[in-house]
């Protein structure tokens, strides 16, 4: 029996052999394959599948390439990815018609779901509840689909050494949380010339240091320790599929996100004056005063990433974020939440001023 409420308002999530299982993975594959023909009518869809460093990915990787090929789909399997990563094969692959990245985000290890992609955009709402009505019929399109691996890491990197040719020697401490930022975070930051020190590279499904939301003050203890011994600059932390950031400053204090989001919004403004920048409901007042104290035109929107993105392409605006984290450039990259992409920015940000705008949460600097 199907359990409708893990079909949620931005993926499919809940706890693994309780809550959804292999087998529903090799459905939702056939499932998504039947959603795209029915939507674009397009046959033996190009479909990218990646996953995070949960141990109950690899498996559930294997049973949706297997759904999606007997739906006709070719399936590019990318592996263990972010799920930026996974965002950024729709813009580099050959004419994908979707992506799916297996991942739990930030929740606890015995959880894990479906981040989907149509084209150049992640689905949610009642796109999410017409994947659940298909599943219910169980009338799936069928075909003979195909399988090959790719390495999209090469393109990934060389995509971002070359937007950042003249980043600044800043010294940083990057956080992984053993989650899937691991698998690519030292090779990104050190092609960018930047000589990070890591914690908790090694992805680890179970979180062995702590628990993979750097949003939270207390899971960034060490991150704040390490910044201190190091002297460094910045240090930066990230979530389980690394497109939530959290940072703290050079003596080791924890910035809020919509503090974060007044430091990157005022770096944007002077390079986009009078641009719109988007904030969810959730950041403070002071947000949105500063980025019209700034020359920047505010709008508060709909917690949801999924909503913040849609809306930054509705407004053509060159950022958004919330306060969970998610932050989304479309200025110089593709307007999705990338938090490895983030904290190049922030530290290309911090060369160019020598100090953030603001501090933990003291506005005016």
């Amino acid at each position: 029996m199907i359990n409708a409420e893990i079909f949620r308002e931005y993926d499919i999530r809940g706890v693994v052999d309780k809550d959804f299982d292999a087998q529903f993975a090799s459905e939702l594959g056939k499932t998504f394959v039947t959603y795209l023909s029915q939507k674009t009518g397009v046959k033996n869809p190009v479909i990218s599948v990646g996953h995070d460093a949960r141990l109950s990915s690899p498996s559930l990787s294997k049973a949706m390439c297997e759904g999606l090929q007997s739906a006709g789909a070719r399936v590019v399997f990318l592996g263990l990815v972010t799920s930026p990563i996974s965002y950024f094969s729709m813009f580099n692959l050959d004419n994908p018609a979707g992506g799916v990245m297996i991942t739990g985000s930030h929740n606890p290890p015995e959880y894990n779901g479906f981040k989907i992609s149509v084209g150049k955009t992640t689905i949610f709402g009642s796109e999410i509840q017409e994947l659940l009505k298909i599943m219910q019929k169980g009338e799936y399109v069928a075909g003979l689909g195909a399988f090959t691996t790719f390495n999209i890491f090469d393109d990934y990197v060389a995509r971002y050494k070359q937007e950042f040719k003249n980043m600044p020697k800043v010294k940083v401490v990057l956080d992984c949380g053993n989650g899937a930022a691991g698998c690519i975070a030292r090779r990104m930051y050190e092609s960018v010339g930047l000589e990070p020190v890591i914690l908790f590279e090694e992805p680890d499904g179970r979180f062995p240091n702590h628990h993979p939301d750097p949003t939270v003050e207390k899971n960034l203890d060490a991150l704040k320790k390490a910044v201190k011994e190091h002297g460094a600059a910045i240090g930066i932390g990230f979530d389980g599929d690394a497109d939530r950031i959290g940072i703290v400053d050079g003596e080791g204090r924890f910035i809020q996100g919509d503090e974060m989001m007044v430091i990157i919004s005022r770096g944007i403004l002077m390079d986009n004056p009078g641009a719109k920048i988007i904030g969810d409901v959730k950041c403070s007042d002071r947000l949105y005063e500063d980025i019209r104290k700034h020359g920047g035109q505010p709008i508060m929107w709909k917690t949801g990433h999924s909503l913040v993105k849609t809306k930054i392409k509705e407004e053509k605006a060159p950022f958004g974020g919330e306060l969970s984290g998610h932050v989304f450039y479309a200025d110089r990259n593709y307007g999705y939440d990338d938090a490895l992409y983030a904290g190049l920015r922030l530290i290309e940000l911090l060369g160019k001023t020598g100090k953030f705008f603001c501090i933990a949460g003291r506005y005016g600097r």
